[in-house]
């Protein structure tokens, strides 16, 4: 049995959008305006007389390296708008990476949590109770009949959007993913690639989260999309369990062939790995690999690009990140007990 379904849910995701009441949106407020945004959540979690005080470190955008950005980005701790915004976009982050409050992103405050596994509704309690915490000293853009107010029309509600991460390579060996995917977007779940909106979906890893915040209830939008999650887990377990029943020959071979590359590459790109990953990881799944998929999954992280240029110190062309990335594969899937 895996731990919290992570054969084939990689992570689970509550993010709650807010905005301050009269202040003006991110995308029209003054630069002094975004400081006193950053002022008010530093004082409502930093100053807060909360063990959560302690466990918080503060990102401040223009004070960061575009590699330390982006590698918050490839961490899932920070989205790549608020990346970008290096006049007054600033983050709060705990200390176990699975908190972050970002400000000044397209709402005054992105509230997010981040569990291993399929475990939305622990994420929900966590970021819920960070949600509270903030509203005993600031006061939310609120309306008594629409609910929070936002940036978008369409976070405007609950302005959650609960979302989990999902591995699926079995469905789209077969051909199944095309008609499952569309089969969720009509019951208001999107799904989107890897770092989420407007990318792609590589390795086969998809992110499907709610499309609708108003008119449910926070709780009736997780169990939807919880409910939708287990019926994709079902799906892709029954293909993989028929995939190897009537091809076994074929997927050992391919798995194997997988592996033999990420442990004996000299240049690797990303593409390339994710790929690879992808078999190597469903080679795991099914024992066909001695591999722990929880080692996979932080390699993966681990040899994206800005992550891959700070655990080498360097910064490297693209020609020579791909050298760097094939040596550090090959040395960390070859050292079983520490990938």
């Amino acid at each position: 049995m895996f731990r919290y379904d992570n054969d084939v849910v990689l992570s689970s995701r509550i993010r709650l959008a807010r905005n301050i009441k009269d202040i003006p949106f991110p995308s029209v407020m003054t630069e002094e305006q975004g400081q006193k945004v950053i002022d008010l959540v530093k004082k409502a979690i930093l100053g807060s007389n909360t063990i959560l005080s302690t466990q918080f470190v503060e990102y401040d955008m223009k004070r960061l390296s575009p590699i330390d950005r982006q590698s918050l980005v490839e961490k899932h701790l920070i989205s790549p708008d608020l990346s970008q915004n290096t006049k007054n976009g600033y983050a709060l982050i705990k200390n176990d990476n699975t908190v972050s409050i970002m400000v000044n992103e397209e709402d005054h405050l992105r509230i997010q949590c981040i569990l291993e596994g399929l475990r939305l509704n622990e994420s929900w309690d966590i970021a819920d109770k960070i949600d509270d915490l903030i509203e005993e000293t600031i006061d939310y853009a609120y309306d008594e009949k629409i609910g929070y107010l936002t940036s978008c029309p369409t976070n405007v509600g609950t302005g959650i959007r609960a979302s989990v991460m999902v591995h699926l390579p079995a469905l789209t060996i077969t051909g199944q993913i095309s008609n499952i995917l569309n089969s969720v977007s009509k019951i208001g779940i999107a799904v989107r690639g890897i770092y989420g909106e407007g990318t792609q979906a590589l390795g086969d890893i998809y992110q499907i989260s709610n499309q609708i915040t108003l008119g449910q209830s926070e709780r009736e939008i997780i169990e939807n999309v919880e409910g939708v999650a287990r019926q994709i887990i079902f799906s892709e377990r029954k293909a993989r369990e028929d995939l190897y029943n009537k091809q076994k020959i074929q997927i050992e071979d391919r798995v194997g062939r997988a592996f033999g590359i990420l442990s004996h590459a000299k240049v690797m790109s990303t593409k390339e790995y994710m790929t690879l990953m992808s078999d190597v990881r469903l080679g795991a799944v099914l024992g066909i690999l001695d591999v722990e998929i929880q080692k996979i999954d932080k390699l993966t992280t681990s040899i994206q690009p800005a992550n891959l240029q700070k655990i080498y110190g360097m910064q490297l062309d693209p020609y020579n990140r791909d050298i760097k990335r094939a040596e550090y594969v090959v040395r960390q899937i070859n050292k079983k007990d520490n990938l």
